[in-house]
């Protein structure tokens, strides 16, 4: 490029003719013409054809990119994926060359489809402290054995971009509370604001401008947190694109391949610590060192975490003649003394509590069935109790008492087999009412090893176990022959002793 500039400077402003040019260069006359008519500042050459390491497999890469482009966007392969799938089949290149071809491949794609990206945005900048943004995804897990698509909450710091991703089953309220609860618990503190898109669970309505209609239960949770929530226009993903970008990263670095747990409480625990291992691995990108040491300088800045907002939906059932309540398609038993009232069920991600005057009568673990059948009851014994007190003879097929533990179903076998066995077993099972029910049930167990499963030994033993006696008597060990102390003598005088000075009338 020097060289041509000599060229130049010696023909226009030094008034140098292309023969005294060509004379003190060695070059043609022709060249220089060629030169100067062009007018070229720069020169230009012909980058040679050279072999590359990605020339046997660019038709199988091609092949690869359009399977993939077909895909739905939240199943693809990234480049790096494609790129360890090609050094598996031999290919000894770099990433750099995978991602060029891959990038050279999209335009040409564009060209052909007269399409271009997706826009211009402006970056956005945080302090520490100041805000955070959530989102929710759609993922899949093998959950014992099972593929379950999941509902993935994603929340995320905005200065230090530490992020926190927890899987559930549904969208609902309850799940958005437990989803904070845990949020805050792993990032150590709470922000001043949150920014969220226009979700059904926080926006009742969406009025003109940043007007919103928010969620009472969502306001009282921003309230318990002590955080101003703000949403976004709508259809403007671009304004949460930190946590919109971490959708996108999650689902490649925690949902593929797909992981395998045996429950979601295990997948949870797996999530919350591949993340916190992830903030160790990334870097920042705008502060030195990774997310890990941008979020321990943004702690500092983080309101404390109050305790755990009780983050439940609630609802008003009336119980069934037959002790239950329905809920989402699935029954459950009630204690029988409320039969036929309402209660309030609180419902929560895991468990659905029942609440009557003004205390929790009874708990249940929360069934949730995508698919739509007659569902399942749950039944606990112990409320049906009372029932069984006044009519005995339910016992006999009564569908709560099937799930007994062993020992009282044993039992049952034993005494329903013997007159009056029904109501000697309800009296046994009431003592459930009254005392712990291990110690019962240790009690009737006892009692079926020495071969006496009756109402009258088993409140031996109970009482027993209860004031910390043995359970077994040691055996009396007479001697071999007994020896009387005191002989008795045959003497009926002693019988006039009883005879008093005065005659005593007795009657004939």
């Amino acid at each position: 490029m020097a060289f041509l500039s000599v060229i130049r400077r010696w023909h226009f402003r030094d008034g140098f003719s292309i023969r005294e040019i060509s004379r003190r260069t060695g070059l043609s006359r022709n060249t220089i013409r060629k030169y100067l008519r062009s007018d070229t500042v720069e020169p230009k050459f012909k980058v040679p054809e050279r072999p590359s390491k990605i020339d046997p497999f660019a038709e199988k890469l091609s092949g690869w990119l359009k399977a993939e482009s077909r895909k739905p966007r939240k199943q693809r392969r990234t480049v790096k994926q494609i790129h360890a799938d090609l050094v598996s089949l031999g290919f000894e290149g770099s990433y750099g060359r995978v991602a060029v071809f891959a990038r050279r491949w999209k335009e040409d794609l564009q060209r052909h489809q007269n399409t271009t990206g997706r826009g211009v945005f402006v970056p956005l900048a945080f302090e520490p402290g100041e805000a955070f943004q959530f989102d929710w995804s759609e993922d899949w897990a093998l959950i014992g054995g099972e593929r379950i698509k999941l509902q993935a909450a994603h929340t995320k710091l905005c200065y230090s971009r530490a992020f926190v991703v927890r899987a559930y089953l549904l969208q609902t309220h309850e799940m958005l509370f437990d989803a904070h609860n845990h949020a805050f618990r792993v990032l150590g503190g709470v922000p001043r604001r949150g920014i969220y898109d226009n979700m059904r669970t926080a926006v009742d309505k969406v009025g003109r401008g940043k007007a919103r209609q928010v969620n009472a239960r969502f306001s009282a949770m921003a309230s318990h947190f002590v955080f101003e929530p703000e949403f976004c226009n709508p259809a403007a993903g671009w304004e949460k694109g930190l946590v919109e970008k971490n959708v996108q990263d999650a689902r490649h670095r925690l949902f593929q391949p797909i992981p395998h747990a045996n429950s979601l409480e295990e997948l949870n625990l797996w999530l919350e610590q591949r993340c916190q291992s992830l903030w160790e691995e990334t870097s920042h990108g705008v502060e030195p060192g990774t997310i890990a040491d941008a979020w321990r300088v943004e702690t500092q800045f983080l309101m404390a975490v109050p305790r755990p907002f009780d983050g439940f939906v609630e609802h008003t059932k009336r119980v069934s003649p037959t002790c239950l309540i329905h809920l989402e398609r699935n029954r459950y038993s009630v204690p029988a003394s409320f039969a036929n009232r309402p209660v309030s069920v609180r419902v929560y991600p895991d468990r659905i509590v029942v609440v009557a005057e003004g205390q929790a009568i009874c708990e249940h673990k929360r069934i949730i069935e995508r698919h739509h059948g007659q569902g399942h009851t749950v039944y606990d014994w112990r409320h049906y109790l009372a029932v069984i007190q006044r009519k005995p003879g339910a016992l006999r097929n009564g569908a709560p008492f099937a799930d007994m533990p062993d020992g009282f179903r044993q039992l049952q076998r034993h005494l329903l087999g013997k007159p009056g066995g029904d109501r000697e077993m309800v009296e046994i099972l009431a003592l459930v009412l009254h005392h712990d029910e291990q110690a019962v049930l240790a009690a009737v167990e006892m009692a079926l090893e020495a071969g006496v499963p009756t109402k009258t030994h088993i409140l031996n033993l109970l009482h027993r176990l209860i004031d910390g006696k043995p359970g077994t008597v040691p055996p009396v060990r007479a001697p071999q022959a007994l020896v009387l102390g005191k002989e008795p003598q045959a003497n009926v005088e002693r019988y006039d002793t009883l005879r008093g000075d005065k005659e005593v009338r007795h009657a004939s």
